[in-house]
């Protein structure tokens, strides 16, 4: 069970966020509308500023009936799937606007559309239509009409799936398309995802706070690339961010993301690694002195007293995972404030305690400069355990040698055996690879797929389960050295590095491409 725990903790953390194009747009086919769009006509407009006054971005709120169940035929009810739209830069059906989908992941649609402003940059220079969909049982978007009722047990979660989410996805477009007499405009798909920080306590009240190894999981990063690989017909090409479509089975070695992130540590400073590496024994032996847990709610200041030392030691976890996800080059909002590079300004802060300063007292001089925790109720902590002990199955550990995290061992079995006792279900390791593919995965790229940009960042700890090379001259990776999570995906900046500048420009040149050999297929087809 506590392995599990571990890996659970890690799954449900995942989760956030050019030169103008001069190149001449190819003549298009002539199109009329033919009738105004029918979904669900009560919306809203947002002018949604997102955290710390991130910028602005305006999309009508609109609701879409969406089944229940795209692989049956049963009389299900249907749910209102609330969706973000922007047409303010689109040309329109008659000029074959493109149209820009995110592909939402688990939280609020309207965080994540704050949190991807690469997608809002680019819509006025490819003249394209923006839709930010809500992912099923999360947000609005709550089957069974409340998520009291969706999140009641493994029966009314059933269809909380990612075959679901991305058949929701293509229902959607379809339906869009035809309703605004848009079929042959092009989609391009982006995924990415997004963070929110609340209080910093364990527990308090009602409420949940769950010391976890991210946010969300991989779900959301990976589903852009396989909606384009289960979709082709649908979208003409996709920009994964930082998915980690390898993290299932045993397709990259279990210890590969904690490793990285002690990598990232080690790498600024040595002293501030071995600090930490040797901080979980001393948690442990303190936690286990009579007043010790005492002793360590006080010196980190929780509002609940703490039960166990593994409740602090999972705390920590997650805040130096976040920080490797959220490690850039100049201060971002991602997950919470922080400053440019912070591994190193914590790093310098452990460092730079005077001789004598226990390693308790180093751990929590960092920890006044950086406090993480997620505040989640009780059912989405449900639902996110049903997640991992169905189909979301990423074995994870933590090695003796290399990390500096408490080491532990996946063990399949143990996990097996604890989500029958506590949830009635039974966990399917094979069936994302199965699904949508996994080992042999070069080969099968390379023969039936195209048009993916896979990004990664280096410091990012989930790149270790994405694409790093290319596969084909179609599917491409992008690697930065210095990058760390979805760092293309958020918004441009006046800090932003050479090398991130030119990380974007070679994506608006490949999504260029994309488009104008659609075109350039469309026009001969219209000329014959």
């Amino acid at each position: 069970m506590a392995n599990f725990l571990k890996t659970l903790s890690f799954l449900i953390l995942l989760s956030f966020f050019p030169p103008t194009l001069s190149s001449p747009r190819p003549s298009r086919l002539h199109r009329s509308p033919k009738h105004a769009p029918r979904f669900l006509g009560k919306f809203s407009c947002s002018n949604y500023t997102g955290p710390l006054g991130a910028p602005s971005y305006r999309y009508e709120t609109r609701y879409f009936d969406q089944d229940l169940d795209h692989f049956s035929f049963s009389d299900l009810p249907k749910f209102r799937q609330r969706y973000l739209i922007n047409t303010e830069h689109w040309e329109g059906p008659d000029q074959l606007g493109p149209i820009f989908f995110y592909c939402g992941n688990e939280g609020d649609i309207e965080w994540f559309a704050a949190n991807t402003g690469f997608v809002w940059e680019l819509a006025p220079r490819f003249r394209a239509m923006i839709i930010f969909p809500e992912h099923r049982y999360y947000g609005e978007s709550m089957p069974y009409g409340s998520g009291e009722e969706a999140y009641k047990n493994a029966t009314t979660l059933a269809h909380l799936t990612a075959e679901q989410a991305l058949a929701d996805f293509a229902v959607l477009i379809t339906e869009l398309k035809r309703n605004l007499s848009a079929q042959a405009c092009p989609v391009v798909l982006f995924g990415g995802s997004y963070g929110e920080v609340r209080n910093s306590c364990i527990q308090c009240d009602e409420k949940i706070f769950v010391i976890v190894r991210f946010i969300k999981f991989l779900h959301q990063t990976v589903l852009a690339a396989w909606m384009r690989l289960k979709y082709p017909h649908l979208a003409i090409g996709a920009l994964a961010s930082s998915a980690p479509i390898l993290q299932f089975e045993d397709l990259v070695p279990p210890e590969t993301f904690y490793d990285i992130v002690s990598n990232d540590f080690r790498r600024e400073s040595v002293s501030c690694f071995n600090t930490i590496k040797d901080s979980w024994d001393v948690i442990e032996s303190e936690g286990q002195k009579s007043s010790g847990l005492s002793y360590l709610t006080e010196t980190f200041r929780f509002c609940k007293k703490l039960e166990s030392a593994d409740d602090l030691s999972n705390w920590l976890s997650s805040a130096y995972s976040y920080l490797g996800m959220g490690n850039y080059p100049y201060p971002a909002d991602f997950l919470m404030p922080m400053p440019g590079n912070p591994i190193k300004e914590v790093c310098r802060k452990i460092d730079n305690c005077p001789n004598g300063t226990s390693i308790l007292q180093r751990i929590f001089k960092e920890l006044v400069f950086i406090t993480i925790i997620q505040e989640l109720s009780t059912a989405l902590i449900w639902m996110m355990i049903l997640m991992a002990c169905t189909e979301m199955v990423m074995p994870m550990s933590s090695s003796k040698k290399s990390s500096m995290f408490p080491a532990y061992n996946y063990n399949y079995t143990s996990d097996e055996e604890w989500c029958l006792e506590n949830y009635h279900v039974k966990p399917r390791p094979t069936w994302i690879t199965t699904e949508f593919g996994g080992h042999g995965f070069k080969n099968a790229l390379k023969t039936f797929g195209s048009n993916i940009i896979f990004s990664n960042g280096l410091l990012d700890p989930w790149s270790g389960g994405s694409v790093l090379e290319d596969i084909s001259e179609t599917i491409v990776a992008l690697v930065t050295e210095k990058g760390a999570h979805h760092l293309d995906l958020r918004p441009a900046t006046a800090e932003d590095p050479d090398w991130l500048i030119e990380q974007r420009a070679a994506e608006v040149k490949l999504i260029q491409g994309w488009l104008d050999e659609y075109f350039d297929r469309k026009r001969a087809v219209f000329d014959m």
